[in-house]
């Protein structure tokens, strides 16, 4: 993924001390001992030792009264991908879809949900330091920053998946976890664009966005070239139409 500068510069020697074991206990008073973190039935077994809310049992929000099944009802039908982490690094929910054949931006299935943090990311590469990294720049707000955003680099102009972090505070202001958002951008811009009248285009005198640069209309159905390339083209093409006057004046 795509950091930002501030992102890169973090020291490794401190984020690389999250603890992805999950070994410590929530800030909050919430983890729930005595079972297995990475059990694949954690979500069943904890929810019966601590008699948790479910179906038509009301839940009393800081803003509203809802059901356990109207908050699944809705999160569910909520835009983008969300999870949600605590503060000790364990994974304890996501917004799992209705459609079982949707494929997932950020795949989370049922059997991971309880699961350390370290168990849910691959350890291949540098993902296990990547997520050290944005889970210690939310926990210790780096350089001031509560969130992250960090776009997947396709090279597909009809496609910015982004990555969205946000550090979650308790009513103190406490570090209480982090929750993630995935969603595909394009449809939102492009639903904008419809909207409004607009045009995307390509800026040639743009620094950033060389990946994304293939095609200078999003709509275009061919043609690799971007704006700037298409441009000097064109002046490639004047060059070779244009008569040449300085020489040959003898002859008129």
């Amino acid at each position: 993924m795509a950091e930002p500068k501030w992102l890169k510069d973090m020291n490794p020697d401190e984020y690389m001390k999250e603890d992805f074991k999950a070994e410590g206990k929530s800030e909050a008073g919430t983890t729930i001992e005595g079972i297995d973190k990475n059990d694949p039935d954690w979500l069943e077994k904890a929810a019966k030792k601590v008699h948790a809310a479910e179906g038509s049992d009301y839940v009393k929000l800081d803003a509203g009264l809802m059901t356990v099944d109207q908050l699944n009802w809705m999160l569910r039908s909520t835009i983008g991908e969300l999870t949600f982490v605590d503060d000790n690094n364990q994974f304890l929910w996501y917004n799992r879809p209705t459609d079982p054949n949707y494929k997932m931006k950020a795949k989370r299935t049922l059997d991971q949900v309880g699961d350390t943090m370290g168990a849910v990311h691959p350890n291949v590469g540098d993902v296990i330091p990547e997520a050290k990294k944005v889970v210690h720049a939310l926990r210790t707000k780096q350089d001031g920053h509560d969130d992250v955003y960090m776009p997947v680099p396709t090279g597909n102009l009809k496609e910015l998946v982004l990555h969205y972090y946000k550090r979650v505070e308790d009513d103190k202001g406490n570090y209480a976890g982090i929750y993630e958002w995935v969603q595909d951008l394009y449809p939102l811009v492009k639903y904008f664009c419809e909207t409004t009248g607009q045009k995307l285009v390509v800026d040639p005198d743009a620094t950033t966005g060389a990946t994304y640069r293939r095609n200078s209309d999003p709509d275009a159905k061919t043609g690799a070239s971007t704006k700037a390339e298409a441009e000097e083209e064109k002046k490639e093409e004047k060059k070779e139409e244009k008569p040449d006057t300085t020489t040959g004046a003898s002859q008129h």
